[in-house]
């Protein structure tokens, strides 16, 4: 799956902040105008609405921050550091208080909720943090290394891949199933190219070693989807859906000569789709308009 990846936030933050941070729809981020200086309303009012899809929280210590370009780097546990753009709607905290964005200082341990626009990766929310914080990768398994027990992931977030460790009695779960009802997985059960969710904690030397995996999906697997067309690229043949049932984005691969059904599609229409999953990505097999 191409989600539009996720990482959580802990420190001073209760874990029933963390889930409420982690769901919440993009437009409920933005901060109230009554909190704002007169001309920051207006500064606001002027931008745009943030981009829609479901967020992602990532952790990390804060770099460069350039508040000409309106930008700061984040140094992800286990990977490079990574541009993430911020503007008047970016609300930013200090364990948990909130604060104003011109005191955002670089060397601080932060979650970041962010969300992409286009190709570039916006911070919906930025809490800095006293303690180095949890996290959440997710992406698609490129190897497990059972010797070093080094899970190697790639993630559209990041331009190389992520490593992180993988003990022996890291829970392994299938997407929907709850903890309380843990099935016998394990790491054998990581193929190559299956996408993953994996919940993490930072160990020595900024590795990252995996508290829970969550299998998404694995190559060979058909999905149903149903929701909105967010994006639509005819040149290069995919589609962006919303489906409405889990919140999230699903990047969606088609042959318009095969499907023609496709010349007719705009952005906003409620389609369904038939996909299959071949490792890499989402493949339609069949799509309907409502």
């Amino acid at each position: 799956m191409d989600h539009v990846l996720s990482i959580m936030m802990i420190g001073s933050l209760t874990i029933g902040q963390i889930l409420v941070a982690g769901a919440a729809p993009a437009q409920n981020t933005l901060p109230q105008t009554a909190d704002l200086t007169e001309s920051a309303q207006v500064a606001l009012i002027a931008l745009p609405a943030v981009p829609p899809g479901k967020s992602t929280i990532m952790g990390g210590e804060i770099r460069k921050i350039d508040f000409v370009r309106d930008q700061f780097m984040l140094k992800v546990y286990g990977q490079g550091p990574l541009k993430i753009l911020f503007d008047e709607r970016t609300q930013v905290f200090l364990d948990g208080k909130k604060i104003k964005l011109r005191d955002l200082h670089t060397g601080s341990h932060a979650s970041v909720q962010t969300v992409l626009d286009k190709t570039n990766i916006f911070a919906l929310s930025i809490h800095m943090l006293s303690q180095v914080p949890e996290g959440e990768y997710q992406g698609r398994v490129l190897n497990f290394n059972p010797s070093t027990s080094e899970l190697t992931l790639s993630s559209t977030l990041s331009p190389k891949p992520i490593n992180i460790l993988l003990p022996a009695n890291t829970p392994v779960l299938q997407e929907g199933q709850s903890t309380s009802a843990l099935p016998q997985l394990g790491p054998s059960d990581l193929k190559n190219g299956s996408q993953v969710e994996i919940k993490f904690k930072s160990g020595k030397q900024e590795k990252s070693i995996a508290s829970k995996v969550t299998i998404l999906a694995t190559p060979g697997t058909e999905f149903l989807f149903n929701g909105n067309l967010s994006f639509l690229d005819m040149h290069t043949g995919y589609f962006v859906l919303i489906d409405p049932r889990d919140g999230k984005d699903y990047r969606i691969f088609f042959d318009s000569a095969q499907l023609p059904a496709t010349q007719n599609l705009h952005v906003g229409d409620v389609v369904k789709v038939k996909a299959d999953y071949d490792g890499q990505r989402y493949v339609a097999s069949a799509i309907g308009t409502e």
